[in-house]
């Protein structure tokens, strides 16, 4: 087990002249390196406390301006739609534009745009309402994904030996705007109406615009010829581009339908809606440092939390309405258990993924630097936002078909699917590499070798 452990982690190092961030000789962080740390928890915080605040109110009042939960789908959707072009665009030229331009600019755009998204009660119901959901939505998309797929890029530079970790670590702040996001949009749409939400947070990531000029540290870096398609055609590659889909595909399905179902199936108030997203968000943000950690020391049980984190998120979603054909009644307590159960074990599969796809580059040739990672996080966050386009808006089409019952179980089926594809693909890795290994070395070989030098002695 120890020898498996130590040429898991051999094999993950990249190539000659990358600086180990966090090497053994020295387990310190240097000021460039907290100083991208959090410039990062500060992306992932104000986005994710933007994106989620959505959550408890945004579907009830569009239902008043005369939007259907399938258009409310959409309306959610398109922001990852837009995400998914943008991601992969930017994450091509990253090292044309600069990471920290990228990051800067993207931050200040979807601050902008988050105060304009509170001034759309406004608008007149029907048609004028819808488009311009659409049109800023779609603009905010534009500057997350610029902001995340640089984020992304610049942490895997200033933590190249252990990504994982510092990427599991960061989550907890991920997990904090997911936590935060929810109640406290509750609490100001209930207090002081559709507007405040909107203005307050946006304001706040401008504030963090010019603070992030200041500490973000800049990264010099020259292009590659390597391109996405070369990167996406790896089978392994294609197989965990698919793991990240189904993963943003079952929680982006969230989005638009579990406030629904649970101010109608518990009768809550919008303020309390909130806080039952706290079970998801706070098992995902305390298990993901954990399972960083023992993704980047025990590299070799990488395959294991995909396989294991997509057939239990499948599970999940199967227990979440639950599914008709159990014929169990939905009660509250058993809900909120479920997902916490669902951020587990979507950390399972999420955040061993990133050192996964750089790995299999390493050692299909890619060069190493800024124009690579680029390419990964760009992938990454492009294959992200397609699931979650493709989970909001299939899950609020089934909603209003079949019922939240029998559309989570639907979704459910998305990570049933790449847990078994990952699964047999690792099976068959392992049965190929061990038939080579065993064609190169018989067994023969070492008996002969024995009775040889046996016999000369």
């Amino acid at each position: 087990m120890g020898s498996r452990a130590a040429d898991g982690a051999e094999s993950q190092r990249p190539p000659d002249g990358v600086p180990e961030a966090l090497g053994e000789e020295s387990r310190k962080l240097t000021k460039e390196q907290l100083f991208t740390m959090a410039a990062t928890a500060s992306i992932n915080f104000s986005s994710m406390i933007c994106y989620s605040i959505l959550g408890p109110f945004f579907p009830s009042e569009a239902e008043k301006k005369g939007a259907s939960n399938t258009i409310v789908g959409l309306i959610f959707g398109c922001f990852a739609l837009v995400n998914f072009s943008t991601s992969l665009i930017l994450g091509n030229y990253i090292t044309h534009i600069g990471a920290k331009f990228m990051f800067v600019a993207g931050m200040f755009v979807s601050g902008c745009v988050t105060i304009l998204f509170g001034m759309l009660d406004k608008v007149p119901s029907g048609p004028m309402f819808i488009g311009l959901c659409f049109l800023v939505r779609a603009m905010d998309a534009v500057g997350f994904a610029a902001a995340m797929t640089a984020s992304f890029s610049i942490l895997a530079k200033a933590f190249p030996s252990n990504i994982a970790t510092v990427l599991g670590s960061l989550e907890i702040f991920t997990g904090l705007g997911l936590v935060l996001g929810p109640p406290l949009g509750g609490f100001l749409y209930q207090s002081f109406g559709f507007e405040v939400p909107f203005i307050t947070l946006g304001c706040v990531v401008l504030v963090l615009v010019p603070v992030n000029m200041c500490i973000l540290p800049k990264y010099d870096s020259i292009p590659s010829k390597d391109s996405f398609w070369k990167l996406i055609l790896l089978p392994k590659v294609l197989i965990l581009c698919f793991t990240i889909f189904s993963l943003s595909a079952c929680l982006g399905f969230l989005d638009p339908t579990m406030s629904l179902f649970i101010l109608k199936k518990f009768k809550l108030p919008a303020g309390y809606v909130g806080l039952v997203f706290l079970g998801l968000a706070l098992s995902y943000s305390l298990s993901s440092p954990l399972l960083g950690l023992l993704s980047d020391k025990l590299p070799y049980l990488r395959k294991w939390l995909l396989v294991s984190g997509s057939l239990m998120t499948a599970l999940c979603f199967f227990m979440l309405g639950p599914a008709p054909v159990l014929h169990i009644e939905s009660q509250l307590w058993m809900f909120v258990l479920v997902l916490v159960l669902v951020g587990f074990s979507l950390g399972m599969s999420a955040i061993p993924v990133f050192p996964e796809i750089l790995h299999c580059a390493y050692e299909n040739g890619f060069e190493e630097g800024l124009s690579l990672l680029g390419l990964v996080s760009g992938l990454f966050s492009a294959m992200w936002s397609l699931g979650a386009f493709t989970g909001p808006t299939l899950g609020g089409f089934l909603n209003e078909k079949l019922g939240f019952e029998w559309a989570s179980a639907i979704q459910g089926g998305w990570a049933l699917l790449s847990g078994l594809a990952t699964g047999i693909f690792y099976i068959t890795e392992a049965t190929r590499r061990s038939s080579s290994s065993s064609l190169q070395n018989p067994p023969g070989n070492n008996e002969e070798r024995t009775h040889l030098m046996g016999s000369e002695t």
